[in-house]
């Protein structure tokens, strides 16, 4: 668990993967899931349409943005992070344990640690 506002979860999460990357996790081991509005890196890959933006996730070799919506789409990686960026509580609750069914060594969770634990 990593502390952050919705609005700061996306910036930390960010954060969370550099230092991942940093102590040797391969980019193609990490997921990074949204609960609120897409991630920047998505959004800026959806614009080249959607083929190109799953086919990144065919390659495996960097690390993968997605909304939680398209969690069902995604297989499992080593090491998932979800950012808590907003999006209903019921939608952030379910996001919790649909992202750890991806996670094969960790989930990292990015967000308001008192509004997790009420949706716990």
């Amino acid at each position: 668990m990593v502390t952050a506002a919705d609005a700061t979860a996306v910036d930390v999460a960010d954060e969370t993967v550099d230092k991942l990357l940093d102590e040797g996790t391969r980019p193609g081991d990490v997921l990074v899931v949204t609960t609120g509005e897409q991630h920047p890196w998505a959004q800026h890959e959806l614009s080249f349409g959607e083929d190109a933006y799953w086919r990144q996730l065919a390659e495996g070799e960097d690390v993968f943005c997605v909304h939680t919506t398209a969690l069902p789409s995604v297989g499992r990686r080593a090491v998932v992070v979800l950012a808590v960026n907003g999006g209903t509580d019921s939608e952030a609750a379910e996001a919790l344990p649909a992202a750890l069914t991806k996670a094969g060594r960790s989930l990292i969770v990015c967000g308001d640690p008192q509004r997790l634990r009420q949706l716990l």
